[in-house]
């Protein structure tokens, strides 16, 4: 069966175009070399540049990627075609860029999309130690199958493929701390088998672990067995779902009637525009509006309410302050006195004492002080009235002889 795509997944030149073909459900990749475009050699690292897309459109398949390794100085399509597919022929339009000269050229690739059922069972996993592209090698693919055909998985050596790969960066993942690290790279395999029982072992052995975002550094009773491999995995990332366990959604999944239930409208018409990996442009009318009344009615109301909170409570306070300060100063009705302090001797002058204001009868006293005074005042003033008018009636009486000087 192996053998028998091998030999379908074969690329001809004809009339400048490229055939290829692929099936649904499985694994596709195409690398993108200077020998496509009749280029022979080259001169400096990074000098050609490929830039594809659907024919007619500007952009890729929903269901494909296009990415550039370094590494290989090669660019590499790959993705899963889904269902809607079957038995269709889509043409991508490869446009390639000589850097040194900036001479472009540019060739058409026509995939070929073959029937094949979605298998049921898959094994979900996250190689650490690798990026994207280094699972395009066939030989590295064909030694993680042997791992599982040969020793977890013996039941699926007749159908086990490759259904998903992204790297771990473009699945939500972070950069490394170092760039010598690698990225990492999720991997899905699919077969039509049961699951054996030494794989539903291994996957109580790490449920564990799931709650925690990654996991490197654990160890489990087949570490040694991909290690040997050259594979390093995230045990936390490490699951089985077919239809014999309990389902989860699945990345490589595309099929619009399969989404899951937290999908909302706008995602649910996204994906029904997309015919045949083209996009279907919306209409004016079918965009999404946006009421912007709401919004600024609440980016308003809340800081009128604090702002009303704050003034209540500043004004309370206030008034409380101001009321408890009348009150302080109130008069007491009960009486008290302030002895004087004095520096003198005690035996020569009395000592006396002030009342206080706040003495009620305090005002009766200071009005009779202030009686007496003026009564006093008055008596001298009469005296001395009294005493200027006899001096005048003398010196009168003394002018007019009447009376001697010394007589009086």
């Amino acid at each position: 069966m192996n053998t028998f795509w091998l030999l379908l997944m074969y690329i001809l030149v004809v009339r400048g175009e490229l055939l290829d073909q692929a099936a649904v459900g499985e694994l596709y990749t195409f690398k993108i070399e200077p020998n496509i475009f009749d280029w022979s050699h080259q001169v400096i690292n990074e000098q050609f540049r490929y830039t594809p897309s659907l024919k007619s459109y500007p952009d890729l398949p929903s269901w494909m990627r296009y990415m550039y390794s370094n590494e290989y100085h090669a660019g590499f399509l790959y993705g899963t075609p889904p269902e809607q597919l079957l038995g269709k022929s889509i043409t991508l339009d490869i446009v390639a860029l000589n850097k040194k000269n900036y001479e472009t050229r540019n060739t058409e690739l026509t995939i070929k999309v073959a029937r094949k059922i979605h298998a049921p069972n898959i094994i979900q996993m996250k190689i650490d130690n690798l990026n994207w592209v280094h699972l395009m090698d066939p030989g590295r693919i064909e030694n993680l199958r042997n791992i599982y055909r040969k020793d977890l998985w013996p039941e699926s050596e007749s159908d086990l493929s490759l259904v998903f790969m992204e790297s771990a960066v473009n699945m939500g993942g972070r950069l490394p701390l170092r760039p010598q690290q690698h990225e990492g790279v999720v991997v899905h395999l699919g077969s039509f088998a049961k699951f054996s029982e030494r794989l539903k072992d291994l996957q109580e052995e790490v449920r564990p672990l799931y709650k925690l975002p990654s996991c490197t550094y654990k160890r489990t009773s087949v570490q040694k067995l991909f290690e040997n491999s050259g594979f390093k995995l995230d045990w936390c990332a490490f699951r089985i779902v077919g239809t014999d366990m309990s389902p989860e959604v699945l990345h490589h999944n595309h099929d619009g009637n399969k989404l899951s239930v937290g999908t909302n409208s706008l995602e649910m018409s996204t994906l029904k525009r997309r015919e045949g990996g083209r996009w279907q442009g919306m209409h004016r009318d079918e965009m999404p509006s946006r009421n912007y009344i709401d919004e600024f009615a609440f980016a308003f109301a809340i800081p009128t309410v604090i702002f009303g909170i704050l003034c209540g409570i500043l004004t309370a306070s206030l008034c409380f302050k101001h009321e408890k300060f009348y009150k302080g100063s109130s008069y007491p009705t009960t009486s008290s006195t302030v002895q004087m302090v004095q520096y003198s001797d005690t035996n020569s002058q009395p000592v006396t004492t002030l009342k206080s204001l706040k003495d009620p009868n305090c005002l009766l006293d200071n009005t009779s002080l202030r009686s007496q005074r003026w009564l006093n005042l008055a008596e001298h003033a009469n005296v001395s009235i009294l005493i200027f008018l006899d001096i005048l009636v003398y010196t009168r009486m003394l002018n007019l002889g009447k009376i001697d000087q010394w007589s009086y």
